[in-house]
């Protein structure tokens, strides 16, 4: 008579094991967790909080609920329109300009050249100088009328200088802001041009394909997700712009170059208005979450094409 050997569960450690291992991690990682969540929802909490109240800070001891009325005195304030706009132009503008430069400027130092090093580092630099810095240099050394570089050459040319911040104040803080990103864009497109199969640009070149027809139909579509990334992580940034602006204009003329975060500032710590302010704060991250969601939707598509 045989006898059947016993069946051991000697599989079962292995998962047992691994089920440790996750259980481990995740204590080792909630302290983290639980920071960053603190982090975010106390302050987000105590925005929705101020929000609903009277609370000025020039009249301490005199909170009082008042509902929806922030909201609505914010939303219906005339420079609240004009914030909007500015702050969608300003976004446009500088997408625009970086996608756009970012792709030639990627595209002429991806050829070999002299030089070729110290050229990436000098396109790389405006990224790494402080807003301020880089705002306060142009504001003085470039578009001042007087002292300014451009007034100089305004004037040997023999025309009248040109006061970029008075009359054109949003077309100077997008090109300040552009001048700061376009390093940005230039990395990540650089880098698509570099993964980019060079059989297929010889063979095009080969079959007698011009210059413009090599990068419409094969060069442009490969950067189409470096393109898409750009757009997304510039957009999340663009949307807070503040320093240039404080720095250059102070949101002037008038509101001609005031965006939802410089108008959040004015209502909050220049008019001492928290509960405006707050109010105003909300709303400006229920509009950055749309257009984050709409580009995110924008990015899987992409992806997954």
């Amino acid at each position: 008579m045989v006898v059947p050997y016993p069946v051991h569960s000697e599989p079962e450690r292995p998962l047992m094991a691994t089920q440790h291992s996750r259980a481990a991690a995740r204590l080792m990682i909630s302290p983290a967790v639980l920071l960053l969540l603190g982090w975010m929802l106390i302050p987000l909490c105590m925005t929705l909080y101020f929000s609903f109240l009277r609370y000025n800070l020039l009249m301490p001891g005199m909170e009082e609920f008042t509902g929806w009325m922030n909201y609505r005195f914010f939303l219906t304030d005339p420079a609240f329109m004009d914030a909007l706009v500015n702050t969608l132009l300003l976004v446009g503008g500088v997408l625009l300009i970086t996608t756009v430069g970012g792709t030639l400027l990627a595209l002429l130092l991806d050829q070999p050249f002299w030089g070729q090093g110290i050229v990436r580092i000098m396109v790389i630099a405006p990224f790494f100088v402080m807003p301020t810095v880089s705002a306060l240099v142009w504001k003085n050394m470039f578009m001042n009328p007087v002292n300014g570089l451009f007034g100089h050459l305004f004037q040997s040319l023999g025309l009248q200088p040109y006061d970029f911040l008075s009359q054109a104040p949003l077309a100077s803080i997008i090109f300040i802001v552009s001048w700061q990103w376009l390093p940005f864009a230039t990395l990540i497109l650089l880098t698509a041009f570099q993964s980019l199969d060079q059989e297929q640009l010889e063979a095009a070149e080969m079959d007698g394909a011009p210059a413009l027809a090599r990068f419409w139909y094969i060069m442009l579509p490969h950067l189409a997700r470096a393109i898409t990334v750009v757009v997304l992580i510039q957009t999340i940034f663009l949307l807070s712009i503040f320093a240039e602006i404080l720095v250059t204009t102070g949101g002037g003329p008038g509101t001609a170059s005031t965006n939802l975060t410089y108008l959040i500032y004015m209502q909050s710590l220049l008019q001492f208005d928290v509960g405006m302010g707050s109010a105003g704060g909300v709303v400006a991250i229920i509009l950055a979450n749309i257009v984050a969601i709409f580009l995110m939707r924008m990015i899987g598509k992409n992806l997954d094409a």
